[in-house]
């Protein structure tokens, strides 16, 4: 029956135009395994076998190709095309920037592969809204510079600071500028979790599958359920981020800890639990589930300006974090220099028998006794002018990266962070906006608290690194002296020593190091009692609760605000968390026999079109003008069914009943991908089950307009059956149902539709990638080469 099909579509394709447009038809290197347009730019991102990320224009010139080093399960664009999103094996999520590819961040929320990305941005504008006087301005560019960057570690080159470019992007600016809209970024993995991220950087919720108490009418009973072993397909949030439909493989089993289900566990025992009916009968297969995120519409400004200003506070932690880092790494390693040179000293008294120090040895020289054997040998020959001035070059050198790291890079990053904790802080007193998203004032008090002590500790340390840089200098310039005078030669360019500040060096800094404990995390500072005891009278006229600080270091004291601050994140994570729950849920199909649960076996495909009665006003566009649509490959033997696409829609309307169908696709051709296109249009790409009598086989792609179709209401108020679409009849889908181009090579998923661009782009087993304009013929009557 195939056959007469084919020759009808040829030869009407012979007289008029060929439907689509080839726009191009490149070779590849290599296999696509992914593909996504960019929704604002013509610019194409691919996914190599190799895991290889490839980004090409609308002409095919190549941007840039970037290799993350590990396998690439799923991708996605900001809605603004101006960040790609890359879920990876390990469940972290990168960032990149579109412009170059430069990596903006690594995001490490899930633990196993993240299977797919959706990133939604807030579209829901009410009229009036525009002029609300609760619209979020960020102050602290009227008070503060833009932010510092974070520090790198020095380079090779002598006096290279090794910070990073002045003229590079940092993340920030991208992704939390105040014209930015409220952005959310959608995840979900293989074992059932789902992560909700604010600009893609900021963890606001979690939920997962698996824990879920689901209630719907179209399950057989009324009663709860649960869904176990189950995977994330495909997720997809609704345009004013209120609902979140999701696409999963797993078993649907009643849920034992319900009402009717303890009566079950009572009856057996643990060794029997997995025998009870309710198990026994349990279904696996593909559903669709409707998750309430209504939270983020509810509460969207002030969720946004709160992620505003802690993914900023984040930010500046890394600054921070890293500034202690490179300075750590500086001193430590003039440290070692000095000490790899000075240390030598103590071989030599032991050498020579002598039962002394390094520090009697030196003041002896200083009150004018003669100098003994090792400290000569160790002064003229171990040590001497050169190996002082590398020694003294190397100490003055890590002072002046110090210097440089705090003003450049800390002290603005804790300066700034002070603000906008405060910001926090005020927010926080609002209880009855904030509070429901978990910023608890307590909390907020407790890391203003913290950032003053941050404060404190920073202009400790610089206090200190001045004096212990001054007497380093004090006592080489005395050392300096010494060798001259040894070597019996003119000292009058070095400058004058202060002989108590040689002994102050010798007694307290010549093996103890205030600088690098400071900078020394798992350090105590001990303070002595006068000092601590003066410090307690100055409370009593305000300030901190305490003094514990004082024995606190300064990566000590910047431990504590971090974990501070990510407590404070952390309730509100679990706040939003625990207001996302499951609204609905419909079976789609079941497997009969061992499903493999890859996506290549099941194409699917979720989309928002405009209700055909509801027109959006100039100032609103929101969920209620939008029907949802989800589209998937029935798998062969699945109801009783083979070769079908099923089309559901209206399942996220909860006062209308959904409607399906179910189209049987030509039994000569099997479905390889599909996608959703603009006014309810669909793509198909359809490769032959077997090759022609020349031993070759062809494809089509086709446009299917599917509001045209006879859809069927699925009743919500009676559950007749688990599986609610076998109550459907599916009608056969011709070819001369829509527009179709044939393609003489057998293709391969991906298909890469834009609904925004009007593009779609296919991959041919002989790799080769074809882009087509959807709405555009050609007018030649030609076939593809």
């Amino acid at each position: 029956m195939a056959e007469p099909e084919e020759e009808v579509e040829m030869e009407s394709d012979a007289g008029g135009p060929i439907p689509f447009q080839l726009q191009l038809d490149k070779p590849l290197p290599f296999q696509i395994r992914i593909a996504e347009w960019n929704p604002e730019k013509d610019l194409l991102a691919m996914v190599t076998e190799d895991s290889k990320v490839v980004l090409h224009r609308f002409n095919w010139q190549r941007l840039w190709m970037i290799t993350p080093g590990k396998c690439i399960t799923s991708l996605c664009w900001r809605p603004d095309g101006k960040v790609i999103a890359l879920g990876l094996e390990d469940g972290s999520i990168v960032l990149h920037d579109v412009e170059n590819g430069k990596l903006l961040r690594s995001i490490k929320s899930h633990s196993v592969a993240v299977i797919c990305l959706n990133w939604e941005e807030d579209k829901h504008i009410i009229k009036g809204e525009i002029d609300n006087a609760f619209v979020y301005e960020d102050r602290t560019s009227r008070f503060f510079p833009p932010g510092p960057k974070v520090p790198r570690m020095p380079g090779l080159a002598a006096g290279d600071a090794g910070f990073m470019d002045d003229h590079e992007d940092t993340f920030h600016e991208l992704s939390t500028s105040p014209s930015q809209r409220f952005n959310m970024l959608s995840s979900g993995d293989k074992d059932g979790c789902i992560y909700f991220s604010i600009f893609g950087i900021f963890p606001i919720g979690k939920i997962n599958i698996h824990q879920l108490s689901i209630r719907s009418p179209f399950l057989d009973k009324i009663t709860t359920y649960q869904l176990l072993n189950a995977s994330i397909h495909k997720l997809a949030l609704s345009k004013d981020l209120s609902q979140l439909v999701v696409l999963s493989f797993g078993e649907l089993i009643e849920d034992l800890d319900g009402p009717k289900g303890n009566s079950v566990k009572k009856d057996a025992g643990h060794a029997d639990l997995q025998k009870s009916p309710f198990k026994r009968d349990s279904s696996v297969g593909f559903h669709c589930l409707l998750l309430n995120t209504s939270i983020f519409l509810d509460r969207k400004n002030e969720l946004h300006q709160v992620a505003q200003q802690a993914s900023s506070i984040e930010d500046l932690v890394e600054v921070v974090c890293a500034s202690l880092s490179v300075m750590s790494k500086q001193w430590s390693e003039a440290m070692h220099s000095f000490h790899e040179k000075f240390d030598s000293l103590s071989s030599l008294i032991v050498h020579h028998g002598l039962d002394s120090n390094p520090q009697d040895e030196f003041l002896s020289i200083l009150f004018g006794a003669r100098t003994s054997p090792p400290l000569h040998q160790f002064l003229v020959n171990s040590l001497g002018e050169a190996g002082l001035k590398r020694v003294s070059k190397a100490v003055h050198n890590a002072g002046k990266e110090l210097h440089s790291v705090v003003h450049e890079h800390l002290q603005p990053a804790v300066e700034i962070m002070g603000f906008r904790i405060a910001e926090l802080r005020g927010l926080s007193r609002w209880r009855a906006r904030y509070r429901v998203i978990g910023l608890d004032e307590k909390l907020m008090d407790s890391a203003i608290e913290k950032v003053g002590m941050l404060h404190v500790q920073l202009e400790r340390l610089l206090r200190i690194l001045a004096i212990v840089l001054y007497q380093f200098q004090n006592f080489f310039s005395w050392v300096m002296r010494s060798i001259k005078t040894l070597m019996s030669e003119p000292i009058d360019q070095i400058h004058p020593v202060n002989s108590e500040l040689v002994v102050t060096f010798l007694k307290f800094l010549l093996n103890h190091d205030p600088v690098g404990e400071l900078l020394d995390a798992n350090k105590t500072i001990t303070v002595d009692a006068n000092t601590m005891e003066q410090l307690e009278e100055l409370i009593a006229f305000g300030g901190y609760s305490n003094t514990n600080f004082l024995e606190r270091t300064l990566s000590n004291e910047f431990n504590q605000l971090n974990q501070c601050l990510k407590e404070t994140f952390l309730l509100q994570f679990t706040t939003i968390s625990q207001k996302i729950h499951c609204e609905d849920l419909m079976p789609l199909y079941e497997f009969r026999y061992s499903p493999d649960f890859s996506s290549s076996d099941a194409p699917t495909s979720i989309f928002y079109y405009k209700g055909e009665s509801d027109a959006a006003s100039e100032f609103q566009t929101n969920s209620d003008s939008l029907v949802d649509y989800v589209c998937f490959k029935v798998p062969e033997k699945s109801l009783g069914l083979r070769n079908c696409i099923g089309i559901v829609r209206g399942f996220t309307k909860r006062e209308t009943p959904a409607e399906a169908l179910l189209l049987c696709i030509p039994h000569a051709y099997h479905c390889i991908d599909l996608s959703f296109y603009k006014e309810n249009q669909i793509v198909l790409l359809l490769n032959e089950a077997t090759s022609t009598s020349e031993g070759t086989t062809r494809s089509v792609m086709m446009m299917v307009q599917v509001n045209d179709r006879c859809f069927l209401p699925l009743s919500r108020g009676i559950p007749s059956n688990l599986w609610a679409l076998q109550i459907l009849k599916p009608s056969s889908l011709h070819l001369e149902d829509g527009k179709v181009r044939h393609i003489p090579d057998p293709l391969t998923s991906p298909l890469a539709v834009s609904a925004s661009r009007g593009l779609a782009c296919v991959f041919s087993s002989r790799r080769h990638a074809m882009v087509y304009i959807l709405d555009e013929d050609e007018d030649e009557a030609s076939d593809i080469d």
